[in-house]
């Protein structure tokens, strides 16, 4: 389950820059996540919900922005967003092509009090 590492680390984000800015308390974490990262929201939720237990973030809410996979043909150079699992460029009708997004897992911004 890799999303407890990758909440222990967005969780470790949001404190250090919440601590920098004095806030009395996180209220809330925005997120992306790419649709190739792995990550299952609710998972990464019940590990927050967890951990952040005594901490300046404990009971902020977690909001979760999917961002879709892109491609760049490496036949034509066309950059395409992944529809239907359909991995043919629209341009040129070539399979496949470099992910270029869809495997992010960041913070978006933190809300404080």
């Amino acid at each position: 389950m890799h999303e407890l590492t990758v909440t222990q680390s967005a969780l470790q984000v949001a404190l250090e820059h919440a601590e920098r800015a004095s806030a009395r308390r996180i209220t809330r974490i925005n997120l992306v996540i790419g649709k190739l990262s792995g990550i299952v929201d609710e998972s990464v939720q019940f590990c927050f919900d967890f951990i952040s237990q005594g901490t300046l973030a404990e009971g902020a809410q977690l909001a979760f922005e999917w961002r879709p996979v892109r491609l760049r043909c490496r036949a034509c150079g066309s950059e395409f967003v992944l529809q239907d699992e359909d991995w043919l460029c629209p341009a040129c009708q070539s399979l496949g092509g470099d992910i270029i997004a869809g495997r992010e897992f960041c913070i978006d911004s933190i809300e404080v009090e």
